[in-house]
């Protein structure tokens, strides 16, 4: 075993098999799921020839609350605005002018470049959600950024975007995929986006005060303050499959950030393979990563709801949220596209961060079967349990002691579906 990863370094709260999930939660132990009135903004619609191209506001991307919010109150982030994959727009739209694409291999078409990166305040009142306020993700001078890519490089691949037309739209080195959102006690806010890896320090009006990239990474040009300061490694982040689940302590200084998949390392082969999400707890006055945790996944056919509906396979696997607990705990959002499971994991000493040239690496060894070093999982939810509870859930927060807050993403209704928010309501206060 590589010396980064000796089992002196690490707590005895890690274990060195992933923990199984067959177990189902008893009767008793199961959250009570109730969805929450909330209606979508209409965004307008383009006709297409098969049917028309709706769109309508999304902010299912991530939630945060601050210690000090109101009952209630709720900070959510959607991704980067409306995109769609070539195979959708000939099936569902009939868009047969784009077929060309096809061959462009991670190609997405971005019709609404106006709908980009934002923020948004909620409040929970009862059995409804409303929008009190929302605002853009904006650059130095106020403009509002776009969601599109940054150029690819030899450290880290980007997917081509094109415009409804078919026309290849150029790179944004301040392009944001805005997946998840830490709400700060000085009123600003940490968001964790896809395309770098990055996160990104905003100020209370949505400003971008710094994005922080991998070393490996330029983001030449772009219209804000850039700082090289994440381990490089992050660049080998699966494409589309960046930062998302982000959470921050109490205290403010701590942020936890989780990738949505295992890396590209070397290769995409290995990610397809690899069983274990790293898991990094970063110093929020310098930025920097100070500790690596191995969060297993679940086997695949444990998510009943997605093996249902047709193949689906270890690389399907997703994290997409953390919620910061007291006594260094995380809520992890473990998912498919149907099946969510919410684990509890105490975080303990974790190890020091691999290196870039270690070989064989942490997702070889992973996708080899090897026994690695992760986290303990209590399952706290799966909705498996729960065929009521919406797909493609992305964002969780604490309400209270004993409610989370879960929201699905509707990807801006680009293929009919509808932002859905769910009070979970658990029996004891497991959450405090």
């Amino acid at each position: 075993m590589a010396a980064a990863y000796t089992r002196a370094a690490l707590s005895r709260s890690l274990r060195t098999e992933p923990a199984a999930s067959e177990g189902r939660l008893s009767r008793m132990d199961k959250p009570k799921a109730t969805r929450l009135h909330w209606i979508d903004e209409d965004l307008g619609t383009i006709e297409l020839p098969k049917a028309p191209l709706r769109f309508t506001r999304s902010f299912g991307s991530g939630l945060s609350r601050r210690a000090s919010d109101p009952p209630g109150l709720v900070w959510a982030v959607g991704d980067r605005g409306p995109n769609l994959k070539i195979k959708t727009l000939l099936e569902r739209y009939g868009a047969e002018h784009l077929a060309p694409l096809k061959a462009e291999n991670g190609a997405k078409v971005m019709p609404r470049l106006d709908v980009g990166p934002m923020v948004a305040q909620l409040q929970v009142d009862g059995e409804r959600v409303r929008l009190v306020s929302s605002f853009p993700i904006s650059d130095t001078n106020g403009q509002p950024v776009s969601g599109l890519p940054m150029a690819g490089s030899a450290h880290a691949v980007s997917e081509p975007a094109f415009s409804l037309e078919g026309e290849r739209l150029e790179p944004d080195p301040s392009g944001l995929d805005s997946e998840g959102i830490a709400a700060l006690e000085d009123g600003g806010f940490i968001v964790s986006e896809e395309f770098g890896p990055s996160l990104v320090r905003l100020a209370e009006d949505g400003r971008v005060i710094g994005r922080f990239l991998p070393e490996s990474i330029a983001a030449e040009g772009a219209l804000y303050p850039v700082h090289p300061t994440l381990p490089a490694i992050a660049a080998k982040r699966q494409l589309n499959r960046g930062f998302e689940g982000v959470a921050v302590s109490n205290d403010g200084k701590w942020l936890f950030v989780a990738f949505q998949s295992p890396l590209a390392h070397p290769d995409e082969a290995t990610h397809e393979r690899a069983r274990h999400v790293r898991l990094w707890r970063i110093d929020l006055a310098t930025m920097t990563a100070v500790r690596e945790y191995l969060y297993p996944l679940d086997a695949p056919e444990t998510f009943a709801r997605d093996v249902a509906k047709g193949p689906f396979g270890q690389s399907d696997l997703k994290v997409s949220e953390l919620v910061w607990l007291p006594g260094d705990r995380l809520l992890v959002l473990e998912r498919g596209s149907e099946t969510t499971k919410i684990y509890q994991v105490t975080l303990g000493d974790g190890s020091v961060i691999a290196d870039m040239d270690e070989r064989p690496t942490l997702e070889e060894r992973s996708a080899a079967g090897e026994d690695l070093p992760s986290l303990d999982k209590h399952l706290l939810f799966s909705s498996d349990d729960a065929p009521e509870v919406s797909a493609d859930l992305e964002g969780m927060a604490i309400l209270s002691p004993t409610e989370l807050l879960l929201v699905s993403d509707s990807d801006f209704g680009t293929e009919g579906a509808e932002t859905a928010f769910w009070k979970l309501t658990v029996a004891a206060p497991v959450l405090c």
